[in-house]
């Protein structure tokens, strides 16, 4: 089985037999979208969720709108079909809360709603989440099972979705 991370900012492509992880999210979204049926799958390490007027350039995956069509566009061209795919998200914590209450500096929040509104404008169902709260998670996804296993930061398996 091989592994691949995606760094911030980065997107990585696997199929069946392939492990896809993003590690330490903080504020970050790991964005899985995969086509269950033909075994093909792109997570994406979400920093921010948006471009704006000051944003420089940067990895297809560091903004959370171009990086959802970026990984629709991987699973495509790698033999998934539009119609099937789904996606799973995991991230978002607020990482500083006494800093980020009632702000615009809540990273998490804005970009679990920038993924899920992308997600929304371009048809992908998300088919499970475990987002917010305020710690680290490190996510692995199985391309085989369409498993998504959610540790702590502390490096415990919380979950699989």
């Amino acid at each position: 089985m091989t592994t691949y991370t995606a760094k911030i900012g980065e997107i990585v492509i696997g199929k069946a037999g392939d492990q896809l992880q993003a590690v330490a999210l903080g504020s970050c979204v790991g964005l899985v979208v995969y086509d269950p049926k033909f075994k093909v799958a792109a997570l994406a390490h979400i920093l921010l969720p948006e471009k704006n007027r000051f944003s420089k350039p940067g990895p297809p995956g560091k903004y959370g709108t171009e990086a959802t069509v970026e990984a629709i566009k991987h699973v495509i061209s790698r033999g998934g079909l539009r119609e099937n795919l789904v996606a799973k998200i995991a991230g978002g914590a607020k990482m500083f809360e006494s800093l980020t209450s009632g702000s615009n500096m809540d990273i998490g929040s804005r970009n679990i709603a920038a993924v899920t509104r992308a997600l929304q404008d371009n048809g992908i169902k998300v088919l499970a989440r475990d987002v917010g709260e305020n710690q680290g998670r490190t996510i692995i996804f199985d391309v085989a099972t369409s498993t998504l296993e959610i540790k702590q930061a502390n490096g415990s398996i919380v979950k699989r979705i």
